[in-house]
């Protein structure tokens, strides 16, 4: 398998440290609100890839934070007339809730800012005792230009970052710096209403970035496999992150880091600060959650997804016609009872285990198309030629053994794609007019007046309703 490393800039070869094993770590949310669907790519993209790599044989440990301590969740507490904590676990709640809808899978390991704390002190007291830190005031910052290499991952160098800082404009805190590039580890406590930790430096709490290297080498130990993230952390959190910990460790920090690209509204990243954004949890209101987790998959993981309706609508559509394979499947195996060979009988015919064999090649496109760099779209396009070749082979019925194994190929790649996972058969409604219409046609069919069963079914095709004629009866799908 290749992963484009964002650190080479190029696609590698992924060979993980310990043969079979993968230390993974993904940037987790904030706690404050429901995350929206451009958060929600990343939880998705990098579950994808953990299904993928379990699917491989590989046994992942895979760890995904929860920032609970943060500015916007003090602020969101003022608001809601309630504590800190209270705010956090609440929308931890709220997140598994989301993120079930979307199939995203619940990590090794979830942890959280606040239980880490005595981690997190200690890691910022050895980066002083190591000299890449200092105290200020009550507040620690890191020495950025004493690490060699800062900016190897955003390709940022220290020049470019002094120009940066000149137009900015200053506050208090850069008071307290020995150089305007130092980023804060420690923040002494600003009020008594403020959530803050006793530390050798006084009450306070950590900076955003010294919570992941605390929490990944606490889990992980001192070098991951994989990092990945969103490309909004690509700088500074990531960077930063690189600093710290391979200052503390002395070791290379991540071998892999994998950014997942924006979703945009008009051309433009959606955020909550633009207030351009669609929460997971509103659009569950209209749209089921693996509905979302197609759009997710329909483009690759690096490159922007356009947010509107017609992807929606696409997605919707696309998950449709997956769906309607596996419950075309089901039925066969539900209804093929007859002893024998072949539609309708229990045994494959010769023909069907040829047919069965010659699936093997979506399998292959499939997996070829996952290990180039992950790539979702190809492989979803492989599934989709799956169904096609599916309903051709089972369009005059097919036997229960055929279905079943037609069905457990279907099934093995789209749960890799977390897809089909949730049982949702549409109970087709047909209404006295609709279903005389179908009766009408089944007799036509049995006084060989085909010309009309034709023209009932073209009439019935144009009302989005399709009849299927298998050996068991007709089936009636819903487009």
């Amino acid at each position: 398998m290749k992963i484009y490393n964002t650190l080479t800039r190029q696609k590698e070869e992924f060979v993980p440290q310990e043969e079979g094993k993968v230390k993974m770590y993904v940037c987790g949310p904030t706690v404050y609100n429901y995350f929206h669907i451009g958060n929600a790519r990343p939880f998705v993209v990098f579950d994808t890839m953990r299904k993928y790599l379990e699917y491989k044989g590989f046994k992942v440990k895979f760890v995904q934070n929860f920032t609970d301590v943060d500015d916007k969740i003090i602020n969101r507490a003022k608001e809601e007339g309630i504590s800190a904590g209270e705010v956090s676990e609440k929308y931890i709640a709220e997140y598994y809730k989301d993120a079930a809808a979307l199939n995203v899978k619940k990590a090794t390991v979830h942890p959280k800012v606040t239980e880490t704390m005595p981690d997190i002190i200690k890691f910022v007291q050895d980066l002083i005792d190591k000299g890449y830190a200092y105290e200020s005031e009550g507040d620690v910052y890191y020495r950025t230009r004493k690490f060699e290499g800062y900016g190897k991952l955003s390709g940022k160098n220290i020049d470019e970052l002094i120009m940066g800082e000149s137009g900015r404009t200053r506050n208090a805190d850069d008071e307290k710096k020995e150089d305007p590039l130092d980023f804060a580890l420690w923040k002494a406590r600003k009020e008594d209403s403020e959530i803050a930790w006793e530390s050798p430096w006084g009450m306070g709490r950590p900076g955003w970035h010294i919570e992941c290297s605390a929490m990944s080498k606490k889990y992980l130990g001192d070098t991951l496999d994989i990092h990945a993230g969103g490309e909004d952390l690509q700088f500074p959190h990531h960077e930063n992150e690189i600093a710290q910990s391979e200052a503390h460790n002395g070791k290379t920090f991540a071998n892999y880091w994998m950014h997942n690209g924006y979703i945009n509204v008009n051309g433009v990243k959606m955020s909550k600060s633009l207030g351009n954004f669609k929460t997971v949890r509103d659009l569950l209101e209209h749209y089921d959650g693996e509905v979302l987790r197609f759009l997710i998959l329909s483009g690759q993981y690096r490159g922007p997804i356009d947010f509107n309706p017609e992807i929606l609508t696409q997605s919707e559509n696309g998950l449709k016609r997956m769906r309607n394979a596996k419950s075309n499947l089901k039925h066969l195996v539900a209804t093929s009872t007859a002893e024998g060979k072949g539609a309708g009988c229990l045994e494959m015919s010769e023909e069907e285990q040829e047919t069965l064999k010659s699936f093997d090649q979506y399998r292959d496109k499939f997996c070829e198309a996952m290990d180039d760099d992950l790539n979702t779209a190809d492989a979803i396009s492989a599934v989709f030629e799956l169904v096609t070749a599916i309903n051709t082979a089972t369009r005059g019925g097919a036997s229960k053994a055929f279905a079943k194994a037609a069905l457990d190929i279907l099934m093995e790649l789209c749960t890799v794609l977390g897809l089909l996972q949730q049982e949702i058969e549409e109970k087709v409604e047909i209404d006295p007019e609709i279903q005389a219409l179908i009766d009408e046609r089944q007799a036509a069919r049995k006084a060989k007046n085909f010309a009309r069963a034709d023209e009932i079914r073209d009439q019935l095709k144009a009302q989005g309703i399709t009849l299927k004629d298998t050996p068991q009866g007709v089936q009636v799908i819903k487009d």
